[in-house]
């Protein structure tokens, strides 16, 4: 089940190109009625303003072949709605109406929605908005029917299901689930160029547009929210868009892990193999998740050695480099290594500066060079963080319609910018606490559970959780990759002890107190 997102020429009724005659010919009671019915479920779950603002202006253009068509009036609004609520649309309409296979999103010029939804604009007089993928086919159609152009963007409604270009490749590039979805944001045209990643983006580059194997594997590995899985998407959509014969599987090491131990459980592991050996580029995100996962980490090292003796390709992401992965097997870790490493390095102020004004530009908000210059020298943590205060900005404005300037962002981002100003890693967290009760910094990551190693771990991970951004399931990975639950139950102790036991209280706020200064 997928939806498509596409950046037209708003070329739905343009003549030889859009829906033939008046849109309504392809709009029926019924189809009017779902997109009513998903309407009020939005409104519902994300509430009246927001609804008003953003999700109200969308109309229904058409419903036909399995294709459920949408208008959005501008690209701003287009983006934020395929952003934050495509997900939702899909799965609503999908509950009302199973024989809809896709949703689109298109820029159509002036559209305006009556009461129940629908245009009130004929098609054929949509505007001539060029989106970012328009091709010089967009116009093209045959049949009746709007072309799709050559970068069509298929966003998948599950996780579980995989991207494609173009409507024709979606059945034989489904590969049966395995696939994540590829975020249509991440591509090498919107990818910020800046010293940090100059190196990793060329071997992504290179890799993408070459119809060999240049180098197995390519290794990519970096701090959060620098770029990592940003270059693997470019990669896959690339290949997908140049050589769509080719097999393409994108997948988290966690999925990985996950659909081998379900293929354990249902006694498949044959065709889990199979699977995952005759693909012909395998792309592995965050692979230190199978840091002490011995079972995984040897299903992974075979798949690993199939693929390349029969010359496909494989990238892998982490957060470190492979000689300094830990509790992985030393055969995997020379494995890994033994291709292409490239780094990504922490971000510098110009290049924090730079993904901001092409961030603020495919927005189509201008930001005072000011503003953007503030928030480049502020968070200084990760891309990741940086986009998503912009984006808290750009919808304060927009929602409350509050000019953007340098008190408003000190207003809107208050609680970022305190965590910025105090902001500790969790290794120097690890080495703090283990400098102060007295053992070895590994063995915050050992399985060791004498007491005298248990509470300091706990107290790394209640410091981690309370000075760090990082989710606990990232925490729990920081420490020998634990479990999200090992973390919850750790911080709940220590905040128990916390308020019963002075001696350890004192040394927590010891601790808290060496970390913030």
């Amino acid at each position: 089940m997928q939806h498509a997102v596409r950046d037209t020429q708003s070329a739905l009724g343009q003549s030889n190109g859009g829906i033939a005659g008046d849109q309504h010919a392809a709009l029926d009671d019924h189809a009017i009625a779902t997109w009513q019915i998903v309407r009020e479920k939005l409104r519902a779950e994300f509430g009246a303003t927001a609804y008003r603002y953003w999700l109200e202006p969308v109309a229904l253009i058409a419903v036909e072949a399995g294709v459920a068509r949408l208008g959005a009036p501008t690209r701003a609004m287009r983006d934020w709605v395929t952003q934050h609520y495509l997900d939702r649309i899909q799965k609503f309409w999908h509950a009302e109406n199973a024989d809809v296979h896709f949703v689109e999103i298109n820029i159509v010029s002036g559209v305006q929605a009556n009461a129940s939804g629908a245009s009130t604009t004929p098609v054929g007089k949509s505007g001539n908005h060029a989106g970012n993928h328009a091709g010089a086919s967009a116009g093209r159609a045959k049949s009746g029917r709007a072309a799709a152009p050559a970068e069509t963007l298929s966003v998948p409604e599950s996780r579980n299901e995989p991207m494609t270009t173009g409507r024709t490749a979606i059945a034989s590039m489904s590969d049966d689930g395995i696939s994540a979805a590829l975020d249509p944001r991440y591509t090498f045209d919107n990818f910020v160029l800046g010293k940090p990643n100059e190196f990793a983006y060329a071997a992504a580059r290179r890799l993408a547009e070459a119809e060999s194997v240049p180098f197995n594997p390519l290794f990519l590995y970096g701090g959060v929210g620098l770029g990592k899985t940003h270059l693997m998407h470019a990669i896959a959509w690339h290949i997908r868009r140049t050589q769509p014969h080719r097999t393409v599987i994108y997948l988290s090491a966690e999925k990985f892990m996950y659909r081998f131990i379900r293929a354990l459980r249902d006694k498949n592991t044959v065709d889990f193999k199979d699977q995952f050996r005759s693909v012909d580029v395998l792309m592995v995100d965050d692979v230190q998740f199978i840091s002490g996962k011995d079972s995984t980490q040897e299903e992974f090292f075979h798949t690993f050695n199939a693929l390349v003796d029969q010359g496909r390709q494989i990238i892998v992401s982490a957060d470190k480099s492979p000689s300094d992965l830990e509790d992985i097997e030393e055969r995997l870790r020379s494995r890994l290594g033994s291709g292409l490493v490239a780094d990504i390095h922490a971000t510098t102020y110009e290049l924090r500066l730079g993904i901001l004004e092409a961030k603020a530009e495919r927005q189509g908000v201008e930001l005072p060079q000011r503003v953007m210059e503030f928030l480049a020298h502020k968070i200084t943590a990760n891309v990741r963080e940086l986009e998503g205060a912009l984006n808290r900005v750009i919808a304060h404005s927009q929602l409350v319609g509050r000019e953007i300037g340098l008190e408003m962002v000190q207003d809107v981002l208050h609680d970022v910018l305190r965590a910025s100003e105090r902001r500790v890693s969790i290794e120097e967290i690890q080495k703090r606490v283990a400098e102060h009760f007295n053992i070895k910094v590994s063995d915050m990551h050992s399985a060791r559970r004498a007491r005298a190693v248990a509470r300091p771990r706990q107290v790394a991970m209640y410091l981690s959780k309370q000075l760090t951004t990082h989710s606990l399931p990232e925490i729990g990975r920081k420490f020998g990759g634990r479990d999200h639950t090992t973390v919850m139950h750790a911080v709940r102790k220590i905040e128990e002890l916390h308020g019963t036991d002075p001696s350890l209280s004192e040394d927590i706020d010891l601790l808290r107190r060496m970390l913030e200064s």
